[in-house]
């Protein structure tokens, strides 16, 4: 650490901050608040002046927060070696901002990336700034406004000596559960930021499959504002569906429109947004070569929910089903939370699944357990059930699929006909149900040990001579099908 320097009127002795945070967007704030309430004085800087002085003269007054007004104050704040964490919008922005910075930081000063950036980026930084003698984190963090602030689930990767470095810092500002802070070294290179990928990419599946069950309690069986509420606040409490999303899905409902007196989720527009993170899950597990049907459905369902004028278009001329659902209401609500579940698994094991490949390929060396013991807390798909994760992934660490660990194996068997009972009641209803549908194609493709797909081969034999292998015999085969 640096001694105290002398300030310019050489009567008193100035301390540099221990850590610096560059972006005060909400995320930027409410970091740099947590970070100087767990004991560590910070320096802050935001390209718009009227931002920091925002910050300073409301939320950071009284606090060991430094303004500064260039990056050469900012660094100059700073003891060695420095940290500095950028909340910035990812990709052009945050290049742009390491290059400002490079020429003033010193050999060791590290700089770590807290956006959502592609890993791909993070893997390329990581290069760059190493070869400079200086080191750089692809931190990703989860938890939205009050994770950053309360302790949110990071995902720090790089090299190890560099996470070494701000350990004891991130131990202390992330969510702390029954087993640990929400946060732990990841692995090298964009280790981090692809596994907050893929973590967001769970989370588009949890959002789609909780719209769904949504979608059924009020068209098909016409639940209220007032019963949608206590339905899903019931399950909030069960080991299964016990989780932050659940728990916010039930307050959601309770919020009355003080314009219109009715429930606000009624007067939101039904076209959902996205910021890359799902389709770039998706990509990669395109590349990759791993199946992830119920993410990918999500996705589409934002897409699809996009068209808002063409669907309203398309609503005048094209006809289907009406009828609401006219059984036991009770007994149809139980099937829809254990086919959430169950669709609820699908996604979390083709997430797994995706990390697994990604961490052969790409020389991570992932611990799956662990990622799933740091998202307990802190973040958007903390669950109870992620304990369940854990415990599977600590009893046999090469688990190929989540769908084999024992206690998830026997809950899908035990839930089974309720999820496709669920699944016909949807498609005689008119009612889409696409993330549901493809968990359970996932869980059935999974499950059979033959797959139609030997005709698959036999037409690209057929049309392209691109060979096909025999169950009976060792080579690849060619056959001329017109002879």
């Amino acid at each position: 650490m640096e001694k105290p320097r002398l300030s310019a009127d050489k009567k008193t002795y100035m301390t540099k901050q221990k850590f610096g945070v560059i972006g005060l967007a909400v995320m930027g704030e409410n970091l740099a608040l947590n970070v100087e309430r767990n004991g560590f004085p910070v320096a802050v800087y935001n390209r718009s002046r009227e931002k920091t002085d925002a910050f300073m003269a409301n939320r950071a007054q009284g606090k060991q927060v430094k303004a500064t007004f260039s990056l050469e104050e900012f660094v100059e704040s700073l003891e060695r070696p420095r940290r500095i964490l950028l909340m910035v919008k990812a990709g052009k922005a945050v290049d742009a901002v390491i290059d400002q910075l490079k020429p003033l930081l010193q050999e060791g000063d590290m700089i770590i990336d807290g956006g959502n950036s592609l890993f791909e980026d993070t893997d390329r930084r990581v290069a760059d700034l190493e070869a400079s003698n200086l080191s750089f984190i692809g931190m990703g963090v989860s938890g939205g406004e009050e994770g950053a602030l309360n302790g949110p689930s990071m995902m720090p990767g790089g090299t190890k000596e560099a996470y070494d470095e701000i350990e004891a810092i991130v131990t202390k500002i992330a969510a702390q559960v029954d087993d640990g802070p929400c946060v732990t070294y990841i692995g090298p290179k964009g280790a981090g930021h692809y596994v907050k990928m893929v973590h967001n990419g769970i989370e588009y599946g949890d959002m789609q499959l909780i719209a769904e069950a949504y979608d059924l309690l009020q068209n098909a069986l016409g639940l209220d504002h007032n019963q949608l509420s206590e339905v899903f606040a019931e399950w909030n409490t069960t080991d299964e569906l016990n989780s932050f999303l659940i728990e916010i899905t039930a307050n959601i409902f309770k919020k009355i429109d003080p314009d219109t007196g009715k429930p606000l989720v009624n007067q939101i527009l039904d076209a959902a947004g996205q910021k890359g993170t799902g389709r770039w899950t998706v990509v990669s597990a395109l590349e990759l070569g791993v199946a992830i049907p119920t993410i990918t459905a999500a996705v589409n369902g934002r897409i699809t929910s996009s068209y808002k004028e063409e669907r309203i278009a398309a609503s005048q001329q094209l006809s289907g089903p009406i009828a609401k659902y006219d059984g036991d209401a009770k007994a149809f609500i139980n099937k829809i939370r254990d086919a959430l579940y169950c669709s609820k698994i699908c996604s979390y094991a083709q997430g797994m699944a995706l990390m697994g490949k990604a961490s052969a390929e790409f020389d991570y060396n992932l611990d799956l357990g662990e990622i799933a013991r740091i998202w307990k807390g802190g973040c958007i798909i903390r669950a109870g059930f992620l304990n369940k994760i854990k415990q599977a992934y600590d009893e046999n660490p090469n688990l190929p699929n989540l769908l084999l660990a024992p206690e998830f194996k026997q809950t899908i068997l035990d839930r089974q006909q309720a999820w496709r009972e669920v699944l016909v009641v949807s498609n005689s209803l008119g009612l889409p149900v696409p993330a549901f549908s493809a968990s359970l194609d996932y869980f059935d493709s999974y499950r059979r040990a033959t797959l139609p797909q030997n005709l698959t081969q036999a037409q690209r034999d057929y049309f392209g001579a691109h060979t096909y292998k025999r169950i009976d015999k060792e080579g690849s085969f060619h056959t001329e099908w017109t002879s």
